[in-house]
C-alpha cells in the first residue's frame, strides 16, 4: 500500500506535531519562520553559508502563529484545535478544516514532523486485521 493511501486512512487529529525549523516571535506573538533554502544536504553545506541570507523568512498570520506555538511535540492537533477554537471562536471557523489544511501545507514545506506518525500506521494496521 503506498504511502499516500496510508496517510488518507490516519486520523489527522490523532497525530502530534513537532517543529523542525527555526522561528523567531515578536512581542505580538506574530512567528516568523527561518526555513533553510535549500532542502539537500550537499547545497545547505555548501552553498547556504556563503550566501548573504541563508534562510527564507515566512512571516505567520495571527492565527498561524498561534498554532505554531501550540506545536509542542506534546499536544495532539485534536487539542490544538480545542484550543484555537476557545481563543478564537468563531473567526477560526470552519477549525477542523483549516487546521488540516494548515499542517498539510507545513509538513510538505518540511517546517514540521509528526513525532507519533509510525504509532498511528500501526493502529491503523491494527484495526484493519
Amino acid at each position: 500500500m503506498g504511502r499516500k493511501k496510508q496517510r488518507r486512512e490516519i486520523n489527522l487529529l490523532e497525530l502530534v506535531p513537532c517543529r523542525i525549523i527555526e522561528y523567531d516571535a515578536d512581542e505580538d506573538v506574530i512567528v516568523t519562520l527561518r526555513a533553510p533554502r535549500f532542502k539537500s544536504d550537499f547545497m545547505r553545506k555548501w552553498l547556504q553559508p556563503r550566501l548573504k541570507r541563508p534562510f527564507l523568512k515566512v512571516t505567520l498570520d495571527e492565527i498561524g502563529s498561534n498554532v505554531w506555538m501550540l506545536c509542542d511535540g506534546n499536544r495532539k492537533i485534536k487539542d490544538i484545535a480545542e484550543i484555537m477554537q476557545r481563543r478564537f471562536g468563531d473567526k477560526i471557523e470552519p477549525c477542523y478544516e483549516r487546521l488540516g489544511l494548515f499542517f498539510q501545507q507545513l509538513e510538505h514545506a518540511r517546517f514540521i514532523a509528526y513525532s507519533n506518525l509510525d504509532e498511528c500506521y500501526a493502529e491503523r494496521a491494527a484495526e484493519t486485521e
